[in-house]
């Protein structure tokens, strides 16, 4: 149920140049408060507006009016991994905590009175996990609720590459959330190609993964992505390799998203987001 749905209040560095009104500063003139200028009556007729002082002051006796930029909506998404490592989760699944997150930025929009969208990807874009943009989260949050009883098949993520195809020319708010267990050279790729918008990376980070592991013995692992299966002979060098290679590799996303001033949001175990407010007031300039 939506009221369940806990939201985040978040805000964005840029001036909006939608024309339906929301909560963000724009470019666009309208009923606001932020003062623009001045004008003729004869360029903007609006009576409601006229300025005495500014029109007596005018030796040509023109009648001016004040002008005032509105607040103005901001397109806001959610572009979700559901490849097959996404499938994994020693307490929850990744993809549930994912629809999870998704929910609370789809009622965080509906609040703030932004049109909200989803766009799901796995080896390729899913068109069956898309919601186009709307002012209405009912939708979205649906598919987002859907979301938690999917089972990703065992597939790659190879389609983040594409997703700034089904994004707005418009500057968005765009959620990136995955475990973002990928090559750093499709990452680069993908974060490339998505910087006409603002992106928040949210990182999807289960220990489990590898600090579970046994001290000793033989152990079974699968890919999620392949399918492929291996047996390992653990012993105490071999484990400690693996677990520095995951911190390695959380170090690696960590500079890859900063190289690109995109400050990645961690979640470890259950999503806060109030944690998510303090994420925008730290890292994201009102």
């Amino acid at each position: 149920m939506i009221e369940n749905i806990k939201s985040f209040d978040y805000h964005v560095s840029w001036r909006s140049r939608g024309r339906h009104p929301g909560r963000h500063a724009s470019t666009q003139r309208g009923m606001g408060m932020e003062f623009r200028g001045h004008t003729s009556l004869l360029s903007y007729p609006d009576p409601r507006r006229i300025d005495i002082r500014q029109t007596i002051r005018d030796p040509l006796e023109q009648v001016y009016v004040r002008l005032f930029n509105q607040k103005s909506a901001t397109p806001v998404y959610v572009i979700c991994d559901l490849s097959g490592s996404m499938n994994f989760g020693a307490k929850k699944r990744k993809i549930k905590l994912a629809a999870e997150i998704s929910e609370s930025i789809a009622q965080s929009a509906s609040e703030h009175h932004d049109p909200f969208g989803f766009i799901g990807f796995d080896e390729k874009v899913r068109e069956d996990w898309i919601s186009t943009t709307s002012f209405k989260s009912h939708h979205a949050i649906s598919m987002a609720e859907s979301l938690k009883d999917f089972h990703p098949a065992q597939v790659n993520c190879n389609g983040i590459t594409e997703v700034y195809r089904f994004l707005p020319r418009e500057r968005s708010l765009v959620f990136l959330i995955s475990d973002f267990h990928m090559p750093n050279t499709l990452l680069e790729e993908a974060l490339s190609n998505l910087l006409r918008h603002h992106i928040v990376p949210i990182v999807l980070w289960d220990s489990a993964e590898y600090k579970n592991l046994p001290e000793f013995g033989l152990v079974n692992v699968d890919d999620a992505e392949t399918g492929e299966k291996r047996t390992l002979f653990l012993r105490k060098e071999l484990r400690e390799k693996i677990v520095q290679s995951f911190e390695d590799r959380r170090n690696q996303i960590y500079e890859l998203f900063m190289r690109f001033d995109m400050p990645p949001f961690y979640v470890e175990g259950e999503f806060d987001a109030d944690s998510l407010t303090e994420y925008f007031h730290q890292f994201v300039a009102a």
